[in-house]
């Protein structure tokens, strides 16, 4: 999968830069300036002024001689590699490839036009390529914004080795990318968790028989056996009782439900909330779907942004991923009864719905309670809230000042509302997680496998 996740390399011969696109080498000034020698000599024989004048013309001359030792920007080409998906928060190495397809040697700089999502500052590599050979530099992005974005051109300039003349030249290697949310985070969990804890578990569903309503084989009746167990076509045919066996479904429909609202905007670390949410939610699809499990996904705001039917497979794996990658917050409330009842009449077998949001600490009873309140009749509901590691930390504090006095018991107040709020939640058979950001992948995954392994579903 992420293989497939990785940008193509695109190469493009360059072009000229501007309408005059020539310049002045470092030694060009050099000549000029060793030049000025004459100045001294010509304080008492102003004639020397011509010795200087003719030095410059031949300095001149120089630079033009340097600049037909230049290649044509049509014989170079440059090429960007990708070597791995770019993922957020997540280190990705690009390869820039110069082709030098001319007879000459060449001393080029390249700045790549890398938007500011990507890198804070242009990537900057200085190559030195020989006649019809190759050369490569390799910079690193640390993409700070999931979605869409786009790379633009490559700018050259180079000199010959003389570095007395300067052309410049523009390779288009414009591309639009897009940046997933934390993979590497995602097949961590994947990798251990199903490896580890979720083999150890369909082990012991297989040994536990009777659980469950899938179909799992026939055998003949025993004393305990439920008599609504009982095959009576089977036992037709046999003349004995026979019973059915069941086994824990393998084919469960799990709901990600990521709030997109004006909460999920709050900054912990460099990330939004909504950014964690979607990287916990990318983990739990990858867990769920190597379970077996088909998983859907509701990403909204004041309207329903994106919605993924619950199914399996790669192919789904990959619809999540790129759906997860360009939802955005918004700076309105999210409207949480739309998304429960659009949830409620999209879905009608039961489901475990994973619940991705926050809680505004009001005396009020938030919407999203009664939203979810809504579909405990029919769904089973975890209710993930990202916790304020900042607030706690004030919270617990001990104030040294009057100021800071109040800021605590504002802080303590807020922690409490949080705390009644989460209570009402589960009031209403709602199962809640409260986590801080570090560490919400983990405990989604926990919560699904633990529910999982009590066939809560």
């Amino acid at each position: 999968m992420s293989r497939s996740l990785i940008p193509p390399s695109v190469t493009s011969f360059a072009k000229r830069g501007k309408r005059f696109p020539w310049a002045f080498g470092p030694r060009f000034f050099l000549l000029l300036l060793m030049g000025l020698v004459w100045v001294g000599p010509a304080f008492t024989e102003p004639r020397f002024l011509y010795a200087m004048l003719v030095w410059d013309v031949l300095a001149l001359a120089a630079w033009v001689a340097d600049l037909g030792k230049l290649p044509r920007p049509e014989q170079i080409a440059v090429t960007r590699t990708w070597t791995a998906p770019a993922a957020l928060s997540l280190p990705t190495r690009l390869e820039l490839t110069l082709h030098n397809h001319s007879s000459k040697t060449m001393r080029a700089r390249m700045l790549d036009n890398v938007p500011i999502a990507l890198r804070p500052e242009a990537p900057d590599s200085e190559l030195v390529v020989g006649p019809h050979k190759d050369s490569s530099a390799w910079y690193d992005i640390f993409p700070k914004q999931r979605g869409n974005v786009s790379l633009g051109a490559v700018y050259i300039r180079y000199q010959s080795p003389l570095r007395i003349a300067e052309s410049w030249a523009v390779a288009n290697l414009e591309q639009h990318i897009c940046v997933y949310p934390n993979l590497r985070e995602a097949q961590q969990h994947s990798i251990y968790l199903i490896r580890s804890r979720q083999i150890d578990l369909e082990k012991r569903y297989s040994r536990i028989r009777g659980f469950g309503r899938e179909f799992e084989s026939l055998r003949e009746y025993r004393e305990g056996d439920e008599l609504r167990d009982v095959c009576w076509s089977a036992t037709a045919r046999r003349g004995k009782w026979i019973t059915r066996l069941y086994q824990i479904e393998r084919s469960q429909i799990i709901w990600l439900v990521v709030d997109c609202g004006r909460l999920m905007r709050t900054q912990i670390g460099g990330l939004s909330k909504l950014d964690y949410a979607v990287n916990a939610a990318l983990s739990l699809a990858q867990v769920a779907l190597g379970s077996g499990d088909r998983v859907g996904l509701l990403a909204y705001g004041q309207k329903v942004r994106h919605r993924v039917l619950p199914y399996r497979g790669s192919a789904h794996l990959r619809q999540l991923m790129d759906c997860l990658a360009v939802v955005r917050e918004e700076g309105a409330e999210a409207d949480h009864l739309h998304a429960a009842s659009t949830l409620l009449s999209s879905q009608k077998r039961r489901s475990l719905i994973v619940w991705l949001t926050d809680l505004a600490e009001t005396a009020m009873t938030p919407e999203v309670i009664d939203a979810a309140s809504q579909m405990t009749s029919r769904h089973l509901v975890v209710f993930v809230v990202i916790g304020q590691p900042d607030l706690e930390e004030l919270a617990n504090k001990a104030p040294v000042s009057v100021s800071a006095m109040y800021l605590t018991a504002a802080a303590q107040e807020l922690t409490q509302r949080r705390e009644v709020l989460l209570a009402k939640v589960r009031q209403h058979g709602v199962h809640t997680v409260e986590v801080s950001s570090s560490r919400v992948s983990t405990a989604v995954v926990n919560a699904y496998l633990e529910l999982k392994g009590r066939n809560r579903l």
